[in-house]
């Protein structure tokens, strides 16, 4: 920059602008006077937007200008934030001041800070139900997001199961998350998005940093593609327990997985319908079901077994990836190994993974986490500590896993201390609370259960 700022004491974040020609879309952004903040999302072989679908297209590209400007503001989390392009509808605004809280709750607790009244998107003060978007006839299909593991491939089988059309669609140049895709056997569409280089200067510079919501970005830029490429649907594959929050902490709730929750699902969902297009649906497939359940359908799959993985190394901007998939310590392999073992034979689940995890004593930590024991949940997207538990009592009754370390430990340690009528795996593999699945999907539900 020619002129380095202190991001931490910037007062003003803006909105600067953005644009939209031949498939780029430029979402600008700047902290006070600095330099510009220019990011970019490519959508491969855009078609022209027709006349009848600019006005949903201006909408859904001003959202995902707004929403992809957490990656940045949360660089200075300055006091005011400003609109070049004027004060927002109400419901707008709430839709990104519960973003920009609780999505970024845990940036903000390990960061120490506290973000309650200091986020205040500028409001016109016209109310929601002055907005009303038009019916666009939008093609009867769906996008789904591929994100490499196993919820996003139940998903994908799932509409396969009832005939419907459908795309595996994801953000980034992940070569993993591509061969899962193209194992489909779907049409497949690849949108790049690429950060401005401003922000890893600023972080440079000492910039806060942390975990932001991505699945809420990535959801902006699905609604842009929907309306250009013409799809009726984004079907996201994020279960019941996203919903759970991590911990509590000073009267918040802190939810690692808040974008990939029912409340955030519902928001965007009715922002869409409102804003966007009245026939544009914004869903979780997946949504009553446990991770327990996800699991047990996926281990039906046998085709995904050599390519998907829900460990997120694979997927980090910066550091070394594992060389085979799955690195072992982190909390989503210890998770997805442990949900996967009730219900694959132990040699197929070991050969999955190159090891067995549930036999390195080194691994106890996480694996006590997972269970909430003495610990809480993981910052990451695993499953609640109940499921995990039902999960780990499940195998300390079966003789091929009792010898191992982490579940002989469970069986002399933690198990007398717990419930044994609150163990029962069975309750975690039936469909429970609400849904949004539009009713031309939902019979893809029974494909799942």
């Amino acid at each position: 920059m020619t002129h380095p700022i202190q991001p931490r004491l910037t007062q003003v974040f803006r909105f600067v602008r953005c644009t939209y020609a031949h498939g780029v879309a430029e979402l600008v952004y700047a902290f006070d006077h600095g330099e510009e903040l220019i990011e970019r999302v490519r959508f491969p072989a855009a078609p022209a937007v027709t006349a009848e679908r600019k006005h949903a297209f201006e909408a859904a590209l001003k959202l995902l200008h707004l929403i992809a400007g957490i990656s940045y503001y949360k660089a200075g989390v300055p006091p005011k934030i400003e609109l070049s392009n004027g004060p927002l509808d109400d419901a707008t605004a709430d839709l990104l001041e519960a973003l920009y809280l609780h999505g970024l709750a845990e940036f903000a607790y390990r960061n120490g800070l506290d973000l309650r009244g200091r986020i205040a998107f500028p409001r016109s003060g016209e109310p929601s139900g002055m907005v009303k978007a038009a019916t666009l006839h939008l093609p009867e299909r769906t996008l789904v997001p591929i994100g490499g593991g196993k919820d996003s491939l139940v998903a994908v089988e799932a509409i396969k199961h009832i005939g419907g059309q459908a795309t595996a669609v994801w953000v980034g140049n992940s070569p993993l998350i591509a061969t899962c895709a193209e194992r489909t056997g779907l049409p497949t569409l690849n949108i790049q998005r690429e950060l401005a280089p401003g922000l890893f200067e600023l972080n440079r510079l000492g910039a806060w940093n942390g975990h932001i919501p991505v699945t809420a970005v990535n959801s902006a830029v699905l609604a842009v593609a929907a309306i250009l490429y013409g799809y009726d649907s984004i079907a996201f594959a994020n279960e019941r327990s996203a919903s759970a929050a991590t911990l509590e902490y000073d009267g918040q709730q802190v939810n690692h997985q808040w974008s990939k929750g029912y409340a955030f699902e519902r928001l965007l969902g009715d922002w869409l319908h409102t804003h966007v297009a009245a026939d544009l649906h914004y869903c979780s497939l997946l949504r009553p079901y446990s991770e327990l359940a996800i699991t047990r359908a996926f281990a039906k799959l046998t085709p995904y077994f050599d390519v998907f993985s829900s460990c997120n190394r694979n997927f980090k901007i910066l550091g070394p990836k594992p060389a085979d998939r799955w690195c072992g310590e982190c909390p989503k392999c210890h998770f997805v190994f442990l949900a996967l073992a009730p219900f694959l034979p132990k040699p197929r689940l070991l050969a999955i993974f190159g090891r067995n995890v549930l036999d390195d004593e080194a691994q106890t930590a996480g694996f006590d986490a997972l269970l909430e024991y003495h610990d809480h949940k993981p910052f990451e997207c695993v499953g609640e500590g109940a499921e995990a538990r039902a999960a780990m009592y499940a195998l300390s009754q079966r003789p091929e896993w009792q010898e191992d370390a982490i579940v002989a430990r469970f069986r002399s340690e933690i198990l007398p201390q717990l419930d044994v009528a609150e163990l029962a795996l069975e309750p975690w593999l039936k469909p429970a609370g609400d849904h949004r699945v539009p009713e031309r999907l939902q019979p893809a539900l029974a494909a799942i259960g």
